[in-house]
């Protein structure tokens, strides 16, 4: 069995694949999001609706980024606390700037 680390050094665990949520919310959430672009496509010239999608795109790439950034904070912390509970010492954690 792989360790942790050798998991994602070899590819085998990435974790923005493990971040979908498979709730009941996310799934009608999604539903609606899906049913108003639908409704959008109808409404709207062809144009215009490309400018809407890439207008999305954007949108979900920084939202890809945001999440990227939270991975890596909540990481750090993560790592930051295990470090003060291994070495029984305290430092306060440094907070970076949004």
């Amino acid at each position: 069995m792989q360790s942790v680390l050798e998991s994602l050094y070899y590819g085998d665990l990435v974790p923005h694949e493990q971040s979908i949520s498979h709730s009941p919310e996310h799934k009608l959430l999604n539903e609606q999001i899906t049913a108003s672009l639908n409704s959008w496509k109808k409404k709207l010239s062809e144009d215009d609706f490309n400018e809407l999608e890439a207008l999305t795109d954007l949108y979900h790439q920084i939202q890809g980024i945001d999440i990227s950034s939270s991975f890596t904070n909540g990481f750090k912390l993560g790592a930051a606390m295990m470090i003060e509970v291994v070495s029984g010492m305290s430092s306060p954690v440094q907070q970076q700037d949004t």
